[in-house]
């Protein structure tokens, strides 16, 4: 775990909560308990006069008017409040990010509707189409954000949502090559700043303790979304011919719906803030006056920059490009970018392999509901895998480490292999653990401050094969795969060489200099020399 210095930083009473009560099964297995009547106020600067004036939120933050540092509540109260937060807000998220993944996803069911050959398109046609959507995804990211901390999330997710809902069911009259490149494009360019933004909106009301095992649970949703819309999809498929129309349109047309509904609802459902949860059709808000206070200080408690900026104002680009700037952050850019390759094209092209296979269209939906289910329970070892073994390579190694042996099978598979047992490999495959969850909490711990992915591998000339027997894509995905090793063993012994230095500097001081340092230092975030990255 990312740490200031043991004896700088003693583990705060919010981190004994998560441990105790609010850790989850494994906590709970291996702490003892805890009195849900004594004090949970965690320890922080703000119990100090001299760092609570130091640390006071500005009078521009939001919840200002709630800040009080002398407030005091019970692990009851506080219990009570997480899982009001839990319903209210978390709940809704993962409904979002469910109708995010309808209208991502849907192009997969498409493909066993005849959808490329209706379209006069190709195998390229779908790569560059794929390859649009994921570069508009990524540039998406930052302007989102820009826009996101100007007019607050809680407004522009809504926004998003109905936007992108319109140009996915709008795909019900796609012409050809030019209008499904159109589209895909703005789709990515769209929804690319959704889940950043999401995440921004949770910290609100989530500690860091709390967020993890949270953000595992919001990608669970993504799985549902593929089993629901795999159920969803063998219905409305059968639609093919209705109005003298192909069943894939009808796919488009009523997901987009049901999105462009969530996201009407999202402008009702995410209000600004923890004290900004009242109005007009809602006048006694969510929480309640002693709610609110416990909420907005125990959020402060755990992370006093929380109050640094308020829901309505924008970032620099300045601090946008030091953040970039920061090579100490670059090795997890880099697996950020290439950690999910391996698993990318099989998981993309498994609907049109199981097509070129012999499967038809109801079969070729129903069987990657497994891969979804196993997924989805890896997901949830890999969170709590996380917590337990406290090592952030290891639990995100394991991705690499499951693709490999799976990655080697499938190259030697030719056209003898029975369509089962490649069936049962690639499941296998796109059942992997997801990690990227972990991903994105290591790199916000690493960074000491808030802050995709698959390649072109199959070609037109294996149109007519399925993935197993390309293999040019599947060595390519064996190389990328073991670079991936490669790379995370070298991020472990990078980031340790790091802490061991500053372990060495530190050590050598007298406390004296210590203290003289913490007082005076200009170092901001992951530079300063009392902190240690996680690896």
């Amino acid at each position: 775990m990312t740490t200031i210095l043991p004896f700088l930083h003693e583990p705060s009473a919010q981190e004994r909560y998560s441990d105790n009560v609010g850790g989850g099964l494994w906590g709970r297995l291996k702490r003892p308990y805890v009195d849900l009547d004594s004090i949970a106020t965690q320890p922080s600067v703000f119990d100090d006069p001299i760092t609570c004036e130091v640390y006071r939120p500005p009078p521009q933050y939001e919840n200002v008017h709630k800040f009080d540092p002398d407030a005091r509540w019970t692990w009851r109260e506080e219990k009570k409040l997480v899982r009001k937060i839990d319903w209210r807000v978390m709940l809704w998220a993962g409904v979002m990010f469910f109708a995010l993944d309808l209208d991502r996803n849907n192009i997969s069911q498409a493909n066993t509707d005849n959808f490329l050959p209706d379209l006069g398109m190709t195998t390229n046609d779908y790569n560059l189409g794929n390859s649009l959507f994921r570069i508009a995804f990524l540039i998406a990211e930052l302007p989102s954000q820009l826009v996101s901390k100007r007019v607050g999330p809680d407004v522009w997710i809504p926004f998003q949502m109905v936007v992108w809902s319109i140009v996915a069911l709008s795909q019900f009259w796609l012409s050809g090559r030019a209008s499904f490149l159109l589209t895909r494009f703005l789709l990515g360019f769209l929804q690319g700043g959704f889940i950043p933004d999401v995440v921004l909106y949770l910290s609100y009301f989530y500690t860091k303790t709390e967020l993890p095992i949270r953000l595992a649970f919001f990608w669970v949703s993504n799985y549902i979304a593929v089993i629901v819309s795999a159920f969803l999809a063998t219905g409305i498929l059968k639609l093919d011919g209705f109005g003298g129309r192909a069943g894939w349109r009808y796919l488009f047309l009523i997901e987009g719906a049901g999105t462009l509904l969530v996201g009407i609802f999202s402008f009702l459902l995410l209000p600004p803030g923890p004290t900004q949860t009242k109005a007009w059709f809602r006048p006694k808000g969510w929480f309640t006056e002693r709610e609110e206070v416990i909420l907005v200080n125990r959020i402060l408690r755990d992370d006093p920059s929380k109050s640094d900026m308020h829901n309505r104002q924008g970032l620099s680009v300045g601090a946008i490009w030091k953040a970039l700037q920061d090579w100490r952050m670059w090795p997890l850019y880099i697996l950020g970018l290439t950690h999910m390759m391996p698993v990318g094209p099989p998981q993309n092209y498994l609907t049109l392999s199981l097509r070129h296979l012999g499967f038809n269209t109801t079969q070729s939906n129903l069987l990657t509901i497994p891969s979804s289910v196993l997924g989805l329970l890896m997901l949830l070892f890999c969170a709590y895998l996380s917590e337990i073994i406290n090592s952030r390579v290891f639990a995100t190694i394991i991705l690499q480490l499951w693709a490999l042996p799976l990655l080697v099978a499938l190259y030697t598979f030719n056209a003898q292999t029975s369509q089962w047992v490649y069936y049962a490999v690639v499941t296998l495959i796109t059942g992997f653990p997801y990690v990227h969850p972990i991903q994105v909490g290591w790199a916000s711990r690493n960074s000491y401050s808030v802050r995709t992915r698959t390649a072109n591998i199959y070609r037109t000339k294996d149109a007519v094969m399925p993935i197993a027997f390309n293999k040019n894509g599947n060595r390519a995905l064996l190389g990328i795969c073991s670079m991936n090793i490669v790379l995370y063993i070298g991020t472990y012994f990078f980031y340790k060489s790091i802490n061991k230095r500053r372990d060495r500097i530190w050590s050598a001081w007298s406390k004296e200099q210590q203290q003289e340092y913490l007082e005076t230092t200009r170092d901001e975030g992951n530079q300063r020399l009392d902190f240690r990255f996680a690896y």
